[in-house]
Parts: structure tokens; sequence; C-alpha cells
């Protein structure tokens, strides 16, 4: 009987030896993985293992058979359960680490989108300090805007006050110029009614005092030397030579009104001088001005000279035609800018417009055809009236400046 105890004891003791270093292994790798959870728990095991060692110390001293099975089925079942705990233990630690892990993921998540919407905020508030600032910018060019339009509307008053200061100006100064061209009117009206009165007492001095046959037969022959010489002056190519260069130079110096008003007066001379050259059957004989007594005499070039009521005619309208020309030379520069400068043009120079070659010495004609142009000139290059005026289409000179210029006596 003692044989059979020992026996099974030392069985016992190889099956617990067996199983002791598995399970010490077992044990080991549970106690790495769930190091946390059995620290978390050292009360549990601690009364588990008290609770094993009651049950080592109440086993028999010499356990049968029966007992051994019974014993090793109450270990396996132990162990059982204590797997099954720890499985479940660690089960649970594995559902706390993946809840912790989709806390995590959560927070993450919150901690991104709080993020974002920061980032959005921080957006918005950007755009909303853009607009504002785009807002005042707006805002202060519309101020600027509002401030030079302010301005200009001063401008525009102060320019339309000048505007109507200057008419109101204009006005007065129109009707100035009209009451002393009324006046003017007037005085030439009264030189016009004495010239008339003194023309038919001239004329009817003329009918009584005839000249001489001899004296009408000097004049005429004297006027056919001048015919004579006008028509060779024309013939020359000399004159056309000079228009020529006048007219190049113009077109150089771009001076487009002038160039226009030469090429017009050239035109007009041409047509005037084809008349001239036609008229080769003067009736001399029943022409007035070589029968009819001269009524007055002017100085010229430190002589005097006598003439009739014709050639004074001719004289005047010397003048006259000097004046139209010089003022539409000048009004032609000064629409060009150009510099004031009668004597440079070729209007001037030339002095023929007007002269038919007879009654009168080329050399007179020309001489009052420049004392006209000179006022005219000034007068149409200052855009002004003060020696002429324009009426029915044509500019004439003041009967006062003519006077002046002429400085006719009467011989009567």
């Amino acid at each position: 009987m003692k044989r059979l105890w020992i026996i099974s004891t030392a069985v016992l003791f190889l099956l617990i030896g067996t199983t002791a270093p598995a399970y010490a292994q077992q044990d080991q790798q549970d106690e790495k993985q769930n190091k946390s959870e059995k620290q978390a728990q050292p009360d549990k095991q601690k009364t588990e293992q008290q609770q094993k060692e009651q049950r080592q110390h109440a086993q028999p001293a010499n356990p049968g058979p029966q007992e051994q099975r019974q014993a090793q089925q109450e270990q396996n079942q132990q162990q059982k359960e204590q797997q099954q705990q720890e499985r479940a233990q660690q089960q649970k630690q594995q559902d706390q680490n993946q809840q912790q892990k989709e806390q995590q993921q959560q927070e993450r998540a919150q901690q991104q989108k709080q993020q974002d919407q920061n980032q959005q905020q921080k957006e918005q508030q950007q755009q909303q300090r853009a607009q504002q600032q785009k807002q005042q910018d707006q805002n202060q060019q519309q101020k600027e805007q509002q401030q030079q339009q302010r301005a200009q509307q001063q401008r525009q008053r102060e320019q339309n006050q000048q505007q109507k200061e200057q008419q109101q100006q204009q006005r007065a100064q129109q009707q100035r110029q009209q009451d002393q061209d009324q006046q003017q009117n007037a005085q030439q009206q009264q030189e016009r009614n004495k010239q008339q009165a003194e023309q038919q007492q001239h004329a009817q001095q003329q009918q009584q005092e005839r000249l001489s046959q001899q004296r009408q037969q000097q004049l005429i022959q004297q006027q056919q030397q001048r015919v004579t010489q006008y028509r060779q002056h024309l013939d020359q190519e000399q004159q056309e030579g000079l228009a020529r260069q006048r007219a190049t130079l113009l077109e150089q110096q771009r001076r487009t009104a002038q160039y226009r008003f030469q090429e017009d007066y050239l035109e007009r001379e041409r047509q005037q001088q084809i008349v001239f050259r036609n008229d080769r059957d003067h009736d001399y004989d029943h022409d007035p001005y070589y029968y009819t007594a001269p009524i007055y005499r002017y100085y010229r070039g430190g002589s005097y000279y006598e003439i009739n009521q014709y050639g004074a005619d001719l004289l005047r309208e010397a003048v006259n035609n000097g004046y139209q020309e010089g003022f539409r030379a000048g009004r032609a520069d000064r629409e060009d800018r150009w510099r004031s400068n009668y004597q440079d043009s070729y209007a001037y120079q030339d002095a023929n417009y007007g002269y038919s070659g007879y009654y009168l010495a080329q050399d007179d004609y020309n001489y009052y055809f420049r004392e006209g142009f000179r006022r005219g000139y000034e007068d149409g290059y200052d855009s002004r009236y003060q020696y002429g005026r324009y009426s029915d289409g044509r500019y004439s000179i003041l009967d006062a400046f003519l006077s002046q210029i002429l400085g006719f006596q009467s011989l009567r």
C-alpha cells in the first residue's frame, strides 16, 4: 500500500513537472501581453493563488487514483477558466484599445474639423478685410471723383462766367463799333455828298473847260507808250518765275492759307490781263479822260502831279484794291500762325492787281496799291477794322484814311 502511494505521488509530480514549464511559458507571454491588466488586478490574482494553495494543502497525503484524476480535472478546469478569463481580459483590453483608437481618431477628426473651421474663419476674416479694404478704396475713389466733379463744375462755372463776361464785353465792343461805324458812315455820307457836289461842280466846269487838241494828242501819245510798256511787262516771264518760286517756298514752309491766297490772287490777275490783251482798239478820241481838264493835284516822291476826275477815281480804286488784298494776305498769315510781314507777300511785291494800263503810270498805281495793302494787312492779321470796313462782300478802306493817303488838293 505504501508502495502504491509512493508511485502515485511520483506520477502526480511528474505530470505537474511536465505541465508547469508550458504553463510558465504561456504565463510569461500572457504576462507580457497583459501586463497592464495584471497590474490593474493584483488583488484578484492574489486571491486565486491563495485558494490554489489551500486546495493543495487540503489534499490527502496519500491521494488515490480517483482523487488524482479529480485533482487533475480541477486543475484543468481552473486552467481552462483562467485561460477563458485571460482571453476575455485580452478581448476586453483589445476592445478598450479599439475604443481608445476610435476615440483618438474621433479626436483627430474633431481637431481636423476644428482646424478646418478655424481656417475657414481665417479665410472669411481675410475676405471680409479684403472686402472692407475694397469698399474703403471704392469709397475713396468715389470721394475723389466727387471732389474732381465739384472742381470741374467749379471750373465750368468760372469758364461760363468768363464766357459770359467776354460775351458782354464783346457785345459792348460791338455796340461801340456799331456806334463808331454809324458815325463813320454818317461822316462818309457827308463826305460823299460833298464830293458829289464838288464833282457836279467840276463836271460843269469841265464842260466849259476842255483841253486843247494839242494837249489831248500829247496825253494820247503818252498813254500809248504806257500801254506798249505794260504789254512788254506782261510778256516777260520774270514775274511768273517769281510767282512759282514764292509758291514753292510757301509749300516748303507749310503756309497753306498763304499759298491758297497767292494762287487766287494770280488767277484773278490772269483774268484781268486777258481782258487787257484783248483790248487793242481803244477809242482814245471819245474817251473823256483825254480831253477833261485836271481838277486835283497830289504830291508823291517830291513832286506834284495834276489829275482829272477819272484819274482820281483810279487812284482811289488802287488804294481800295490794295487794302482788300492786304486784308486777305494778313488773315492768311494769321491762320498759318506765321509772323507778321506784309512786305513778304507776293501780292505786295507785284502790286498790279486792278491796274488796267490806262490813265495812270504803273508806278503811281503800284505805290498807292501798296499803301492800301499795308493797312489792310495789319487789319487782317490782327482781325480788326481799324483802317477799313467790310460791306457788300468787299473790303475797303475808310474815307478818312483814303483822303489822308491821297492828299488831293483842288485846283478850282
